[in-house]
């Protein structure tokens, strides 16, 4: 089987650690990412390619459109916590730096709401064009 080549830019960087780590989650997925992931995956979702738990630079972001330069990043119980906050903005500063857009979705919204969330992500994507 002929393998597509690796469009390295689309990584900003990413070492073999964080490809390591993203290989781990993408395994290990949460019930949130998994029913996001399912609705997103194929191009048939407004004609644009997710990936899922994608390296940038030393970052692993839920699911990414390259693209659009589009980060979709569903925040958990833990993003509740206050450090946790500071270290996600830290992150969201570096992460405007290469041009990527971050949308959040709890996982109450993807869990309960997900035609409501796929409907914003739609409008974010439309935007984008």
């Amino acid at each position: 089987m002929r393998s597509r080549p690796i469009q390295r830019n689309m990584f900003y960087g990413a070492k073999g650690n964080v490809f390591n780590v993203a290989t781990l989650l993408r395994k290990n997925m949460t019930l949130a990412e998994l029913i996001l992931w399912k609705r997103i995956r194929e191009r048939d979702f407004i004609n644009v390619k997710f990936r899922r738990q994608h390296p940038i630079d030393i970052f692993i972001v839920d699911f990414y459109c390259h693209e659009l330069k589009l980060v979709i990043e569903i925040d958990g119980e833990v993003h509740l916590n206050q450090g946790k906050k500071d270290y996600e903005i830290g992150r969201e500063e570096d992460l405007k730096k290469y041009g990527i857009k971050i949308i959040r979705f709890s996982n109450d919204q993807i869990l309960y709401d997900i035609e409501d969330v796929l409907v914003s992500i739609k409008v974010e994507i439309l935007k984008s064009d």
